[in-house]
């Protein structure tokens, strides 16, 4: 067993329990993740969900945090609607399709896309990672309440129930009943000095890589409407080897855009 549960205080106790439960994890109750030996990781219960490393060297936490740090950042100086992310999925001046992220992870960037103006659907199947996106979004509405920024935000992303395989949600979809499927799936690194952020390691080591990815492509592509988009490294193979009908280059990452309809101009 890699992960237990644990309280930040005694106030949340009963809060971390029943996560324990919810995720059959062994519950540690209030505990320290440096003084944690058994366990390489935790999901410690606090005023956030907090996914840590334990030992004495571990790195900082793991959370999804939408109002503050690096997602406000973006929100207020990322570049809006000329970002690649925006062009890839075809937002632009009055129009901001719908859009499934079928791969939501810590949903940063179906928060990016709730930004520019899309309703954004998000699709999760880990149980771990959903249960720190249910908590970010949570946390989300919270502060909505009294930030009219973050209220039309809070209001366009909205967190499906879990699912077990992204593959198989898709394929019982009606052909051509989602506008845009944004598809981010884990890829596993084959450089091993990979610079990866100390803090990210609990969320590789949690996640793993998407061995699967290959079969979100076809039945995404029957669900949409306009377009499919897949953001991958930018010398990863293609998707399935399927090549996309354009692409969108970055300094490390890319978008591969696989069109059905033209979006309106």
């Amino acid at each position: 067993m890699q992960l237990a549960v644990t309280a930040a205080d005694d106030t949340k106790a009963a809060q971390a329990q029943a996560l324990a439960e919810q995720l059959s994890l062994p519950f540690l109750g209030v505990a320290q993740e440096k003084s944690i030996e058994d366990f390489p990781f935790v999901l410690c219960r606090g005023d956030s969900l907090q996914l840590c490393a334990t030992g004495r060297k571990a790195p900082g936490p793991v959370k999804v945090d939408f109002v503050t740090g690096a997602a406000a950042h973006r929100r207020r100086y990322g570049g809006g609607k000329g970002q690649q992310i925006a062009k890839a999925t075809g937002i632009r001046s009055g129009f901001y399709p719908q859009i499934l992220d079928a791969t939501a992870g810590l949903g940063r960037d179906a928060f990016v896309l709730a930004s520019l103006g899309s309703e954004v659907r998000m699709l999760e199947r880990n149980p771990v990672v959903y249960a720190l996106l249910e908590d970010g979004v949570q946390r989300l509405r919270a502060a909505a309440q009294c930030d009219p920024e973050l209220a039309p935000i809070a209001g366009r992303l909205i967190l499906e129930p879990r699912v077990t395989s992204a593959a198989a949600w898709l394929r019982e979809q009606g052909g051509e009943t989602i506008p845009v499927i944004y598809l981010d799936p884990m890829f596993p690194s084959r450089d091993k000095s990979a610079k990866v952020k100390k803090e990210m390691v609990a969320f590789h080591e949690i996640v793993g890589s998407d061995e699967d990815a290959d079969a979100l492509l076809t039945p995404a592509l029957q669900a949409c409407y306009y377009r499919t988009v897949v953001k991958r490294p930018r010398l990863a193979p293609d998707l399935d080897s399927a090549k996309p009908s354009l692409r969108f280059e970055g300094k490390s990452g890319r978008f591969d855009v696989y069109t059905k309809h033209g979006v309106p101009g």
